[in-house]
């Protein structure tokens, strides 16, 4: 039986150094790979702190199409979802870095949720799952 995972998500970005910035030093990221590549672009991937799932490779765009794409490439819907163990230290962690949430927080049935907007545009879920409940 094989087994797969996915374990990198392309971002496209302005800038290496304003991305890593805003990820690592905003969003408190690790990064976790920096490394020049031939005609000056870079292997630069970012994940969070002690995360289990998906990195980002942040990168740089080179041409109009992929500049055109920057903070909508998932059409404006959230198409990022960072989970957390602790909403409240980590949205007051957010604001304090300034990062720009689009709602309060809310409690949904699946865990307390609040959107935010990256320092691109792209939407993003800050989301602590709900416990399931003891099975009776």
């Amino acid at each position: 039986m094989s087994r797969n995972s996915l374990f990198l998500v392309s971002l496209v970005v302005d800038s290496y150094d304003r991305a890593k910035a805003f990820y690592c030093d905003g969003l408190g990221f690790t990064c976790v790979e920096d490394t020049v590549q031939p005609e000056g672009k870079r292997w630069l991937v970012v994940r969070p702190t002690g995360g289990q799932g998906a990195a980002l490779l942040l990168a740089e765009a080179t041409d109009d199409a992929q500049r055109a794409a920057i903070g909508n490439q998932t059409g404006g819907r959230v198409g990022f979802f960072l989970e957390t163990d602790d909403f409240a230290r980590d949205h007051r962690r957010f604001v304090k870095a300034g990062v720009v949430f689009q709602e309060e927080p809310r409690h949904e049935p699946y865990g307390t949720v609040a959107v935010f907007a990256d320092l691109y545009g792209n939407l993003w879920d800050l989301i602590e799952r709900a416990q399931p409940s003891p099975q009776k």
